[in-house]
């Protein structure tokens, strides 16, 4: 047996099923989980969503409908044997700087940061615990111990850099930082619409979206949620879109994103606060193909972790590290630059 094949069969639970001959169309979801003992729909679904169930050799969604006699093959991600237990993993690593303390590691799009549900397997924290080799990292107080190193945490779909603590000391001297926000947080967002002042500060309280627990949401009067603060200054202004700098002074979920949201600035692209839809620009074809190629390009909010400010917590000196934009974030940038200059140079 090849080592890929024991790393499948060690990382999922593998089952092919054959649909009934007489078996009417069924959401294919509905239908695996009245046939998967102790699995729940929102695994099944995630699962189709990574692409681990097939049918015909072909993933599918979560609503397709299966007809008689098909082959179905399932790769469900296993769960850890206990709460909080990590797999390891091995994975490319992109560490930026390392030291007896610290680890700086560049997260790309698309990399969840720590297990949950439906993400056992295959999160930044997976690599990480495979890189430490098992060595024990700490865990913040209050957090599940699935978690270990991590101080503070960036969204799936948003780039850039984090700062993983090597040890509890480490740990305890980050998280002042955080508390206390001294830490130096510089972020790069592409965001609808040109903006009157080329700088200022959003404030406003966050908290969940009183209709979509999957959302926040601001509440300018601070009745809800918590208080978060944003700063941004406008680097670059396309008319249609700009791109910002965003320093954070709290660090709340998805704070730029809905505090940009909030004041009808959506990130470029957000398809949860509605950057995926056209917000400034032309009703002509041409137009919409263009950003709709750009959609394509970059399928994620336009949103980078770009720059790390900190007291290192052994020399005691400030220590900044920096990161480059990723291929999406940057041909997206240069797709709207050429747009805007041809557009003037035409007019």
């Amino acid at each position: 047996m090849n080592s890929d094949k024991k790393d499948i069969e060690r990382k999922f639970e593998f089952r092919k099923l054959i649909v009934d001959p007489g078996q009417t169309p069924m959401r294919i979801d509905l239908f695996l989980m009245d046939r998967l003992e102790h699995v729940t729909r929102n695994r099944i679904q995630n699962a189709c969503r990574a692409q681990l169930i097939l049918v015909g050799n072909k993933p599918v969604k979560p609503n397709y409908k299966i007809k008689p006699n098909q082959e179905i093959a399932v790769y469900m991600p296993k769960a850890p044997l206990e709460p909080g237990q990590v797999i390891a993993e091995k994975m490319d690593l992109d560490i930026r700087y390392e030291d007896d303390d610290i680890l700086i590691v560049h997260k790309p799009p698309g990399l969840v940061v720590h297990p949950g549900i439906g993400n056992f397997s295959g999160t930044l924290v997976n690599g990480l615990v495979h890189y430490f080799n098992q060595n024990e990292l700490p865990v913040m107080p209050g957090d599940p111990p699935d978690r270990p190193g991590l101080v503070h945490r960036i969204d799936k779909n948003t780039s850039g850099l984090l700062v993983i603590a090597k040890h509890t000391e480490a740990m305890s001297f980050l998280a002042k930082q955080f508390f206390d926000h001294s830490i130096e947080r510089e972020y790069y967002a592409l965001v609808w619409g040109n903006f009157e002042e080329e700088s200022g500060t959003i404030t406003g309280h966050i908290g969940r979206h009183p209709r979509d627990r999957k959302k926040r949401f601001v509440f300018p009067d601070g009745d809800e949620g918590k208080h978060a603060i944003t700063h941004y200054e406008v680097i670059e202004d396309m008319y249609y879109v700009s791109l910002v700098r965003c320093r954070l002074e709290t660090g709340r979920t998805h704070q730029i994103r809905v505090h940009m949201s909030h004041k009808n600035h959506p990130l470029f692209s957000d398809d949860v606060y509605g950057g995926d839809r056209i917000i400034k620009g032309t009703i002509y074809s041409k137009y919409k193909q263009f950003v709709k190629n750009c959609f394509d390009l970059m399928p994620r909010q336009a949103l980078h972790a770009k720059s790390l400010g900190l007291i290192h917590p052994r020399t005691k000196e400030f220590v900044k590290f920096e990161s480059e934009l990723p291929d999406d974030f940057a041909s997206v940038l240069d797709k709207w630059r050429h747009y805007v200059q041809h557009k003037r140079s035409t007019e």
